[in-house]
């Protein structure tokens, strides 16, 4: 969600806030702060605004609601940022031409909640996956919301930008890839299957599944009598699981 100054994206939350300010690449506006909000992140924040020279404005609790057009997590914090750079998949595919062995992307197939777009990113960067693409069509916008779920990952993350999931399967292909989905009714376990060098594993969300044509399906293998797990959950274990098996550069 765009905030209406300069085209910024605005966030909110204390540790999002803390994170964007402590990461000299992502370029800061301006910094809110509800005139009672205090601790030691507020002061982290406080700190870190002063040394980067970001001008900051004390306002009431009220209009950070406004601000962050969220009243309920803000946490009496919000500031203006410049929105997460994503890159184009072609180009990125063509700048690594000759170096996509073990070279591992995750493909959001429908996953419309933000939240689960923001842990997803956050899991995948955290386990060294080389990035996730992240269709302009059926998937959530990168709003505060998802930057908040990824705790600020998403701001430094590898993201890949496509017009839809159909689009991202093909140019893949194209470059080699082998497309991996990831579904309960899958015909190998993750945990036993011989994985790709280069591989785009695909997350569907959990009420319709997967929507692109793929070479294999995997499962993750459930016990006590659970059908599915959140997709958000899934992709954590997909990403690990490469970093295990040495499947990112």
């Amino acid at each position: 969600m765009s905030s209406p100054r300069d085209r910024h994206l605005t966030i909110y939350g204390r540790n999002p806030v803390a994170e964007a300010l402590e990461d000299p690449a992502v370029p800061v506006a301006r910094v809110f702060v509800a005139e009672r909000a205090h601790g030691p992140v507020i002061d982290r924040i406080l700190a870190t605004a002063r040394r980067r020279g970001v001008a900051v404005e004390r306002t009431s609790t009220d209009r950070i609601a406004l601000i962050a057009r969220n009243g309920r997590h803000h946490q009496g914090v919000a500031a203006d940022i410049a929105p997460p750079g994503l890159e184009p998949l072609g180009p990125w595919l063509a700048r690594r031409r000759g170096r996509l062995h073990r070279t591992s992307v995750l493909l959001l197939d429908g996953v419309h909640n933000p939240a689960n777009v923001g842990m997803i990113i956050r899991s995948a960067t955290a386990a060294g996956v080389d990035g996730v693409v992240v269709p302009d069509r059926r998937t959530a916008e990168l709003g505060p919301l998802v930057l908040k779920a990824s705790a600020g990952v998403a701001l430094a993350a590898t993201l890949l930008r496509v017009d839809d999931a159909a689009t991202a399967v093909q140019m893949l292909r194209d470059a080699r890839f082998s497309i991996v989905g990831l579904d309960g009714s899958g015909t190998e376990s993750l945990f036993d299957a011989p994985l790709p060098d280069r591989g785009c594993y695909v997350l569907g969300n959990e009420a319709e599944g997967i929507s692109v044509p793929t070479d294999r399906t995997l499962r993750i293998p459930l016990a006590g009598g659970v059908e599915s797990l959140n997709v958000a959950a899934a992709a954590t274990l997909m990403a690990f699981e490469l970093t295990r098996r040495g499947g990112t550069d």
